[in-house]
């Protein structure tokens, strides 16, 4: 449904007269739009369900790689445009932007292909089954892991980007290595994401955050992420010009 009461007058005469179409597409209807846009030459399955987007395991002249297709209405999200489309859509750039970031700085996260509205398309991690996420994996060594995910969160600054959502749930295993994935809510750290304070100060808190939120599955294995000093460390080398101090 739309989110804003007041609609454009177009918007809203569509609305009334049946024109327009509010209903979520099927798994038929998205594989459609998959095709339609180009993003590849086959889906041959969906392989994740999240809160606001689902994942398809698809095709490209034989070659595998996945797609993330965002909902267009049956979302948590509570956006301020007249069509939930049109933010779906905003997310999805958002995302695909994050994501070519971090991989143009060299971070671990898989290689971001096209955009294409709500569509997405990057490399698929894994095998004949899709990679697993972290919290699903009980680790053989997980001092040796822990080390290289916190690398990767280093790895992502340095490269101008803070994720925003990071926890088990949005890292994938791939033997020993790490994936980051879901860039929804990630933010730009570089001299391009804002005023160095606000950068700054969200970089700090979001930092904070997730390896909090890493911490909680670490604990099981009795290992400790030293959060504050690793937040200091990151958020330091990003402020240049001691804005902070």
């Amino acid at each position: 449904m739309p989110n804003d009461p007041t609609l454009d007058a177009s918007v809203q005469w569509r609305i009334d007269h049946g024109t327009i179409d509010l209903r979520e597409p099927g798994y038929r209807g998205t594989a459609e739009a998959i095709l339609d846009a180009g993003l590849a030459t086959e889906v041959r399955r969906l392989i994740s369900a999240g809160k606001e987007a689902d994942v398809y395991l698809c095709g490209y002249n034989g070659a595998s790689l996945a797609v993330k297709a965002y909902r267009l209405y049956r979302t948590s999200h509570r956006g301020g445009r007249p069509i939930k489309v049109d933010t779906m859509s905003w997310l999805a750039a958002h995302e695909f932007e994050m994501m070519r970031q971090a991989w143009k700085g060299g971070a671990p996260v898989p290689t971001p292909a096209r955009r294409v509205e709500n569509l997405l398309s990057m490399r698929y991690i894994g095998n004949e089954a899709p990679a697993p996420r972290l919290h699903d994996v009980r680790l053989e060594s997980p001092e040796s892991f822990l080390r290289t995910v916190l690398a990767g969160v280093d790895a992502l600054a340095h490269a101008g980007i803070v994720h925003g959502d990071l926890s088990a749930f949005n890292i994938l295993v791939d033997g020993e290595r790490p994936w980051f994935i879901d860039f929804s809510e990630a933010v730009r750290v570089d001299r391009l994401g804002g005023s160095p304070w606000v950068r700054l100060t969200e970089a700090s808190k979001l930092l904070t955050r997730g390896l909090q939120a890493l911490q909680l599955y670490f604990r099981k294995y009795d290992l400790t992420i030293e959060t504050e000093a690793l937040v200091e460390q990151i958020v330091h080398r990003l402020d240049r010009f001691g804005v902070l101090e």
